[in-house]
């Protein structure tokens, strides 16, 4: 098992709590919650992804797998919070990386 394993794992592991996060934001479970945890989440989810990249392409395996999910991730912020669009693009997101993880592994 290579340091890319670990790393695909671990990122997979922070992209589910941000989600989990994001959607307990969306229905209201966490009124008065600050939203910075699910802000610094996102940023540990796009560096894990980069550092997944790093890891794969200097392990020689198919690191081009995760680019659609790091393309995504970086549309985030073009998305409104609380909006369909935001919670649809972070579903395809978890997907296209669940995917792009599986075909890299």
């Amino acid at each position: 098992m290579s340091l890319y394993h670990p790393a695909l794992l671990l990122t997979g592991a922070l992209l589910t709590a941000l989600n989990l996060l994001g959607l307990s934001l969306q229905l209201g479970w966490r009124k008065n919650a600050s939203r910075r945890p699910h802000h610094l989440l996102f940023f540990a989810v796009c560096a894990g992804v980069v550092i997944c990249l790093a890891l794969a392409f200097a392990a020689g395996q198919r690191w081009w797998a995760l680019l659609p999910a790091l393309a995504l991730l970086l549309l985030m912020p073009r998305t409104r919070p609380g909006r369909a669009g935001h919670w649809r693009l972070a579903l395809a997101c978890a997907l296209t990386y669940g995917l792009g993880a599986w075909w890299a592994w």
